[in-house]
This record gives C-alpha cells, sequence and structure tokens, in this order.
C-alpha cells in the first residue's frame, strides 16, 4: 500500500506508535493538494500555515502521551461549514466574510485531534450531483479527468479518492455524499436525522440535510462518523467488526415517481445492483425484489430544498455573481416557504409510514446509488431551469427519498464499468440502524476488497 493511500485508522495507530509524525502527514497532504490543484481542483481554501502548526502541536502532544482517536491525521471539509479564521462560501462566487468560531462539527474534529488542511469544493449551494461553478471552475474524478467525481461533496470525494487525504466529511441533502462515493469507488454515510449536531445553524436546509464521512474503507468511515457524531464511546466503528447476521434485503431497482419521463437505469448499473445482491446472498442473507411505497414523496421535498436554497441566497455578499439556475430555484423558496413548507412538515409522518411498511417484511433496502455511471464534465453546462432538473434527475433518481424520510443510507462501491469509471449500491434502512447497515457494508467489504483498487496514476 503506497503512503497516500493509508487509512484514516492506520494513520492513527502508526501516529500513536511514533512510527510517523504529524507533520509529515500534514505536509505530505498538502504536497498532494498541491501537486494535483491543476487536474483535480478539489479544494476551494488550502490552510497550508495553520495546518502546519496544528501538526506540530499534535507532535508535542504524541510525545506527551496524550491520545486521541484523529490524533495528528489530516483530513479535509466541505466548504459549507464554518472553520474560525476562514469563509464559507458554499461554492459560490463573492467575498465571504471570515467566520469567527468553528461549528459543532469542525469542534469535534479538533477534539479527536484531526488536523484539517483545507475545504473542499462544491456546486453552488450544493445543488449538483457534479462539483463545477464560475467561482472555482471544475473538480474532476481521479479515476478519468473527462468525468466528475460526483457532487455535491465531490471535492471531498476526489481528495479521498485520489489519495490526497484518508478520509472526508461531506454533506447530503439529496444524495450529496452518496452519489460522489458511488462515482469515486468510495464508502459514503448519511446518518440518520439529528444524529450530528448541526450548530450553529438549527437544521439544515429544513431538516433533508446532514453531514457525513467519505471514506475508502467502512471502518474509517465508521471512525469518522464516530467523531462527527460526538461519541465519547464509540458505537459505529465497532458495528464494523461485527457479523450482522442473516438479513432479508430488499432488491428495489424502480426509483420514486419524480414526473421526469425517460428515467432509465443504465445496463451497467443494473447489472452491478444485481451482482450484489447475488453476492449478498451468498453471504447468507435472503433476497427479495421489492420496493419501498414512496408515493408523490417529491412533494415534500422541493419546499424543504427551495426554501432551504433561498436561505443561503439571503447571505450572499453578491447574488449577481451566482449561477441563474441557483438565483431561479432561490426564487422558488422564496414562494414556497410559509404553507407549502408548512405542509411539507406535516406530511412527513404520512410518508415515513408509507415508505416505512417495506421494513416489516425485509431488514435493509439495496438499490443503485445512480442510475448511470459518472456524468461527464460540463454536462449540465448552458442548460436552463427544467432542462437542468431533468438531466440531474435522469442520472440521479434514487438517493433523494431517503433525505426527506430522514433515515440512515450508505453508498458502497460495486466496481467499475468497461469504460474505468466507479459505480456503487445503496444500503438503506430504516431509523436508528447505521449499525447494522455498517456490519452489512463491512461484511461485503470483506469479499469485494474495493479498498485495495486504485485510481490510474
Amino acid at each position: 500500500m503506497t503512503p497516500e493511500f493509508a487509512g484514516l485508522e492506520a494513520l492513527a495507530g502508526q501516529l500513536a506508535r511514533g512510527e510517523v509524525s504529524a507533520k509529515q502527514l500534514v505536509t505530505d497532504a498538502l504536497a498532494r493538494i498541491e501537486e494535483t490543484a491543476p487536474t483535480l481542483n478539489a479544494f476551494r481554501r488550502v490552510r497550508t500555515e495553520a495546518a502546519l502548526a496544528e501538526a506540530a502541536e499534535a507532535d508535542r502532544r504524541l510525545a506527551a502521551g496524550e491520545r486521541r482517536p484523529l490524533l495528528g491525521v489530516p483530513i479535509a471539509i466541505k466548504d459549507d461549514v464554518d472553520i474560525a479564521g476562514e469563509p464559507t462560501a458554499f461554492g459560490c462566487a463573492g467575498d465571504f466574510p471570515v467566520r469567527e468560531r468553528d461549528c459543532e462539527l469542525v469542534r469535534l474534529i479538533r477534539e479527536a485531534g484531526a488536523v484539517i488542511v483545507g475545504k473542499t469544493n462544491t456546486p453552488e449551494f450544493g445543488l449538483w450531483p457534479v462539483t463545477e461553478g464560475e467561482a472555482f471552475g471544475v473538480t474532476r474524478s481521479p479515476w478519468n479527468l473527462e468525468h466528475t467525481p460526483g457532487g455535491s461533496s465531490g471535492g471531498s470525494a476526489a481528495a479521498v479518492a485520489a489519495g490526497v487525504v484518508p478520509a472526508a466529511v461531506g454533506s447530503d441533502g439529496a444524495g450529496s455524499i452518496r452519489i460522489p462515493a458511488a462515482w469515486s469507488h468510495l464508502v459514503g454515510i448519511k446518518p440518520q436525522r439529528g444524529r450530528l449536531d448541526p450548530w450553529p445553524a438549527t437544521e439544515l436546509f429544513n431538516g433533508i440535510t446532514t453531514s457525513g464521512p467519505l471514506a475508502r474503507t467502512v471502518a474509517d468511515a465508521a471512525l469518522l462518523l464516530d467523531v462527527l457524531a460526538g461519541n465519547a464511546n464509540p458505537v459505529f466503528r465497532p458495528a464494523a467488526d461485527r457479523p450482522p447476521g442473516r438479513l432479508r434485503v430488499a432488491l428495489s431497482l424502480r426509483p420514486a415517481f419524480t414526473g421526469v419521463r425517460g428515467v432509465t437505469l443504465d445496463p451497467e448499473v443494473r447489472a452491478a445492483t444485481v451482482r450484489i445482491a447475488r453476492v449478498l446472498g451468498e453471504l447468507g442473507h435472503e433476497i427479495v425484489v421489492g420496493d419501498p411505497r414512496y408515493g408523490v414523496i417529491g412533494f415534500n421535498f422541493l419546499p424543504r430544498s427551495l426554501a432551504g436554497v433561498h436561505d443561503w441566497y439571503r447571505s450572499v455578499p453578491d447574488a449577481a455573481l451566482l449561477d441563474v439556475r441557483t438565483r431561479d430555484a432561490a426564487r422558488a423558496g422564496r414562494w414556497l416557504q410559509g404553507p407549502a413548507l408548512r405542509m411539507s412538515r406535516s406530511t412527513l409522518g404520512y410518508f415515513q409510514r408509507r415508505a416505512g411498511r417495506i421494513f416489516d417484511r425485509v431488514d435493509v433496502v439495496l438499490t443503485p446509488t445512480t442510475a448511470t455511471p459518472p456524468l461527464r464534465v460540463g454536462a449540465i453546462d448552458g442548460l436552463r431551469g427544467w432542462a437542468t432538473d431533468r438531466a440531474v434527475i435522469s442520472a440521479c433518481p434514487y438517493a433523494w427519498p431517503w433525505n426527506v424520510l430522514g433515515w440512515p443510507g450508505m453508498s458502497v462501491p460495486t466496481g467499475l464499468t468497461r469504460e474505468g469509471l466507479p459505480l456503487g449500491v445503496q444500503l438503506l434502512g430504516p431509523a436508528d440502524s447505521e449499525e447494522l447497515l455498517i456490519s452489512l457494508a463491512a461484511q461485503l467489504e470483506q469479499v469485494e476488497r474495493w479498498h485495495e483498487r486504485r485510481p490510474p496514476r
């Protein structure tokens, strides 16, 4: 294993044993950021001086015998959360103010001892499943520079997939962790609503968005999730070492109703998903065919999503610098606040009961993460309004309903297409099922060995 692909837990162990210094790891990560900037363009902000100072402090603490879960390990975080001393631009152009305080997630990351080397790129307000924008250009996949790593946590995904950092934090409001995990050959976890503290916000995008980890292994993703959840006694990392038991898994290939005609499942994606179902069957699980009854759940999603865009829009220094589609979404969000948003909140229980009936029959739902392989760079350039929505929904119709429901979901790799592009499947569960999903994913990882595959150099 090359040094840049050592995992989060492995590096933490090496640091604790004195086999490597935090200064060396952080210096190497910063060098890889610089080396990959012209091609991948994963980072919006690089904390060179601050990260090196924090690494030196971590080395002093390690030498004094202090031990923390991630003491001295470099990681990255999406540019939609606050780090003291840095602006939070969330993919937008403009002169954003420097934040005075860390958000709660950053406080927990610091408490665990990790060194945040930079903030990663994201499209404006996380609106697209590609990571491109006027403010920073194009973020590309290390698997193929002509394709996107996904979005909206594409910068975090590209950085981890390329071995720049061992793990990173993203956020997921319509699949924005799971989609780039699938299109970058990573493990991505969307935890349950309320599992992580969104302070200084009370909730993100009216409850549909949460932060979560991206990593190359299930264990590393679970370890970072424990940190983000503030678990003094790890809950999720031990689940990666437990067998899940014999489960009943529903293979679901039908997406929720979106109003978009012609949403079709790419044959290679279908074949990869069905193959994983067969592998799970060979591992002793019972596989059945079944779909959650989503109904018209999109009517619950849109007011919450677009009203959240409008909330962020009000904080932008110069709205004229935004993509016209972002401005259009913000205007729609203004009209959807009030009665439409209240109705959306009031119908949540109905959709949870309706979709949740599948868990009377099965333990886990298996779906494709996306309907297509990774989009080419520029796939939505020049599109307006509904044409953009149609392109996005056609590629990514599977992830967003779980943001409405608020239940845990994760994406794991399923291999590569004939062109060498990554694909993924979702493991979806009911309330409080993160540990079960992690156990099942870890069992699958032992067979699939996806973490041993690297992007071409």
